[in-house]
């Protein structure tokens, strides 16, 4: 009776076993992908690789070739010789049978001893066998004579040889296979012939020859050939490697020189060595990026220098500004004692100069940006304040422009280290511009989050984009449709300079448009600086695009262990008309 414990032992071991075998594939397969990357990656090993296959296939065929020439030509060889000494022997052995005067049994089985014996010594025959045919009849104790008390020779004559030999006056030869007696084989030679002996008849003359010091020469040449083959793959693998390596160490420089050209580096360059290819290579290559680093260069200069010019023109139409400004506050507070076209002159000639001044606010933030000179004055703040400012901002504009505005925000703080003024220019710009775009229908604001980065989208169901304008949006200066008209006094940059507050928290700015569907804007920003973001709590396509019934949301709740999905109903909302 098998024992309780044995069963589960056996298990496990077959579990462990399974297990072994497991890691075991997984690593093999591991290495295959290894080594099929590296074989990929380098054009060295490519090129190694198919040279040495190549030579494999070409030393393969020519050694398989000259080998079976070889053994062809070997054999021949042999079958010749043994033929003409075997006939030589036959007709030996009928010659002294024909001039032999025995006629008893005893004088028969004399001569036939003696000519074996003597066919024996007189040749390279291994085995000489003097067998009866079936139409002989010689006394009883006549019957068949070997040279050697072995009967291999016997064991090898086949049915079909003495058929072909009895009562044939040619020669009949079959190749056979000798036993030796540590268990293997050698080939040999069977050859055959027909004699008539004196008062009995015909007999059989079998003569065994064996090949093996032709098989010996054979082994020899063909080790010879492999070990010749085995060097000439070494050989030619070797002077694979040192061509392509003088062919692929100048492209591999190259490569590095110019992956440091493209992290700054300007000044790096190649080492020019001769006057082949490769010199003209590192010297078109060098010349190559003097001539990026001379241009790079003068780009540069010309663009601190239009940075300068913007930077400095902004600062100086401060001063004619304030002088105007003053000059139009005068005129405009005394306006109800002009006509009427005086008096709106005055009301277009401050608007104007309020939007003057946001455009030379704009023109400085964007000069400190290309200069590299903004800095991020960031501190824990719950952004649902920054974005109840926002939109606080925005609801004048949206009582004038009959756009109802509707915020979802979380019910519990979303605190984040960011830059409050910023962060609240990004949302004004984005709320401006959906309000001014969503041709009166409404304009919907929700803020995510999760454990790494929180995201404000803002959707109008206006006109929409086009992807190739999605692609420009961001662009400073440009307008969807030139024809349109800035009501609300917007300079242009707002979107430019929003991206690059986004930026400058580590965060993204992405659009979604489609014409006739609206839009939707999405800044995602981390929660914590040094956080890398990789996904974004809050979908930057609307759900109502995608045929969902479900009202516009704000994120999924993956990922929220501070929220509880029960409680998205009860979402703080602000609405304005």
């Amino acid at each position: 009776m098998t024992p309780p414990g044995t069963w589960a032992t056996v298990r496990d071991r077959a579990e462990r076993a399974r297990r072994t075998l497991r890691r075991a594939g997984l690593g093999a397969d591991r290495l295959v992908r290894r080594a099929w990357h590296r074989w990929r990656a380098s054009l060295q090993l490519r090129v190694i690789t198919s040279t040495l296959v190549a030579g494999i296939v070409a030393v393969g065929v020519l050694g398989g070739y000259l080998s079976d020439q070889i053994r062809d030509g070997l054999f021949e060889e042999r079958l010749t010789q043994v033929l003409q000494e075997s006939a030589r022997s036959t007709q030996r052995a009928q010659e002294s049978f024909d001039s032999a005067v025995a006629s008893t049994g005893t004088e028969i089985d004399g001569l036939f001893r003696q000519t074996v014996g003597a066919l024996q010594l007189g040749g390279s025959s291994d085995q000489v066998v003097l067998r009866r045919s079936p139409g002989a009849t010689p006394p009883v104790f006549v019957n068949d004579y070997s040279s050697s008390p072995d009967a291999g020779l016997s064991r090898l004559v086949t049915d079909d040889l003495r058929r072909a030999v009895q009562g044939s006056s040619e020669q009949h030869w079959v190749s056979v296979a000798i036993p030796r007696e540590d268990g293997g084989v050698v080939p040999g030679l069977v050859v055959a012939s027909a004699v008539t002996a004196p008062a009995v008849g015909q007999y059989e003359l079998y003569f065994l020859y064996s090949l093996a010091p032709e098989q010996q020469t054979l082994s020899l040449v063909q080790r010879v050939l492999g070990f010749g083959a085995l060097g000439l793959l070494l050989l030619l693998g070797g002077m694979t490697f040192l061509v392509t390596r003088q062919a692929v160490q100048p492209v591999r420089t190259a490569a590095r020189v110019a992956e440091r050209l493209a992290d700054g580096h300007l000044a790096e360059r190649m080492v020019v060595k001769g006057v082949d290819e490769m010199a003209t290579l590192a010297r078109s290559f060098n010349e190559m990026a003097e001539s990026l680093q001379d241009q790079i260069r003068r780009m540069e200069d010309l663009s601190h220098l239009q940075r300068r010019f913007v930077s400095d023109v902004s600062h100086e139409l401060r001063t004619p500004l304030t002088t105007v400004r003053m000059a139009a506050e005068v005129i405009h507070a005394a306006r109800a004692e002009l006509d009427p076209a005086a008096s709106r002159s005055a009301e277009l000639l401050t608007a104007q100069l309020d939007r003057f001044e946001d455009l030379l606010a704009d023109l400085l933030e964007i000069s400190r940006f290309d200069a590299g000179a903004a800095m991020l004055d960031a501190e824990s703040r719950d952004v649902r304040d920054v974005v109840l400012n926002a939109v606080e901002h925005a609801v004048p504009l949206a009582e004038r422009r009959g756009v109802w505005l509707s915020v979802e925000l979380p019910p519990k703080p979303v605190i984040a280290d960011v830059d409050p003024r910023r962060v609240e220019r990004v949302l004004r710009n984005l709320l401006v511009n959906a309000i001014e775009h969503a041709d009166g229908r409404p304009v919907e604001v929700w803020l995510g989050a999760d454990q790494r980065a929180l995201a404000v989208a803002v959707r109008d169901h206006g006109v929409g984009m086009t992807p190739e304008e999605v692609e420009h949006v961001f662009d400073r200066f440009w307008r969807a449709d030139p024809a349109r008209a800035r009501t609300t006094g917007g300079t242009g940059l707002g979107l430019a300079i929003s991206i690059e507050d986004a930026h400058l928290h580590g965060g993204w700015l992405e659009a979604w448009g489609r014409p006739g569907e609206g839009a939707c804007f999405r800044l995602t920003l981390p929660r914590r600086a040094g956080i890398t973001l990789v996904s974004s709590p809050v979908p930057l396509v609307p759900p109502d695009t995608q045929g969902s019934s479900v009202a516009v949301s704000y994120a999924s709740h993956e990922g929220r262990p501070d929220l509880d999905p029960t409680s998205v109903p009860d979402l703080d909302r602000l609405e304005a008309r």
